[in-house]
C-alpha cells in the first residue's frame, strides 16, 4: 500500500512501521518545531533519505488532489501527531487513518498524555480510527490498545509506552488488516475533548496533598510544572515529597540547602530537586 504520512517524529514511530511492514512513502506532511517538546528530524531525515517530498505548510485540498493525480486512489493518509483538521480526502484516497495516543473515545484533543498522569488514571491506551472531518478523534475505531499505567506513572513512561503501542497498531492491525478493519469500524459513540493545557494546569498547589503535588510534577516531567515562591516563580522539572505532620501554611519555604528547596503542603514537604527561574523554553532562545 502507498501511503502519505502527517506528523512528527512524536509518533514518527508510525511511519516507520509502515514501511516496515511493506508499505511505501510518496510524501511527508509534516510542521515547523520548537527543537524543545516538538521535534521533527528525523522524519524529514528518513522523508529525504527516500527522496519524498516534504511539506511543512498545512495541508490543503490541492495537495491530495495532486496525490490522487500522481497515484490514483490507492493509497492511504496515515496521521500521527499532525495538529490541523484535515478535510476533503474521501474520493482522493482509498483510506485515511489517524493514531491518536488515547483509549478513545475518551481523551480527544491536541495531546492527552499530561492530563492522563495528572488526573491518575489507571489504563490508558493508542487508538487508530477513521479520519474524521467533522472534529478531531471523532471517526470510527479501527483499532486499538490498552495497558494498565503504574501508580508511579510519568509523563516521560506514558509517552514511550504510547509511542510503542502506536508503532504495534501500525505494524499490525493497520498494515495488514486494514481493509477488513475498515469494513468493522466500530463508531465512537460519547467521548471526551481535553484542551491544550495551559499554566494553570502545570501550576503545582501547595495546598493539596503531597502525592497529588508529585503526580502533577510527573505528569510534566520534563515540561515542567510551576512553582509559586512568594512573589517569583520557579520552573520545576523534577521534585520528591513525603508526608509529615506540621504547623506550615502550604506554600512556605521551610528549608533551602545548596539547590534543594523545601515547601509545605498540606499534609507534609515537597522538595523542588531540579528547577530554573526560567522556563525551559526561554532559556533555549536565550542561548541561541
Amino acid at each position: 500500500m502507498k501511503f502519505a504520512f502527517a506528523g512528527i517524529d512524536f509518533l514518527g514511530g508510525v511511519f516507520d512501521s509502515l514501511i516496515g511492514a511493506g508499505w511505501t512513502p510518496i510524501k511527508l506532511f509534516t510542521r515547523p518545531c520548537d527543537g524543545i517538546y516538538d521535534h521533527n528530524e528525523t522524519v524529514v531525515a528518513q522523508a529525504r533519505e527516500r527522496r519524498l517530498p516534504i511539506q511543512l505548510s498545512r495541508m490543503k485540498a490541492t495537495d491530495l488532489e495532486a496525490l490522487a493525480e500522481a497515484h490514483g486512489q490507492d493509497w492511504a493518509l496515515v496521521v500521527a501527531g499532525y495538529p490541523w483538521l484535515i478535510r476533503g480526502w474521501r474520493g482522493l484516497a482509498a483510506y485515511g487513518v489517524n493514531i491518536h495516543p488515547s483509549p478513545l473515545p475518551l481523551g480527544r484533543g491536541p495531546y492527552p498524555l499530561f492530563k492522563a498522569v495528572a488526573d491518575g488514571h489507571t489504563e490508558w491506551g493508542v487508538t487508530a480510527h477513521v479520519l474524521g472531518e467533522e472534529g478531531f478523534d471523532t471517526g470510527d475505531i479501527l483499532a486499538q490498545e490498552r495497558f494498565t499505567l503504574s501508580d508511579r506513572e510519568t509523563h516521560e513512561s506514558l509517552l514511550t509506552r504510547c509511542q510503542l503501542a502506536a508503532g504495534r497498531l501500525a505494524a499490525g492491525p493497520i498494515a495488514r488488516d486494514l481493509p477488513a478493519r475498515w469494513r468493522g469500524a466500530q463508531a465512537q459513540g460519547e467521548g471526551s475533548y481535553w484542551p491544550r493545557v495551559t499554566d494553570a494546569d502545570r501550576t503545582l498547589d501547595f495546598r493539596a496533598d503531597v502525592e497529588a503535588i508529585l503526580r502533577r510534577v510527573r505528569a510534566f516531567g520534563a515540561i515542567e510544572t510551576i512553582a509559586r515562591l512568594g512573589d517569583n516563580r520557579v520552573y520545576v522539572a523534577a521534585a520528591e515529597g513525603w508526608r509529615e505532620p506540621h504547623r506550615h501554611t502550604p506554600g512556605t519555604v521551610v528549608h533551602r540547602y545548596r539547590r534543594h528547596i523545601v515547601l509545605a503542603a498540606r499534609d507534609g514537604y515537597i522538595q523542588l530537586n531540579r528547577w530554573s527561574p526560567v522556563a525551559v523554553t526561554e532559556a533555549v532562545h536565550l542561548g541561541r
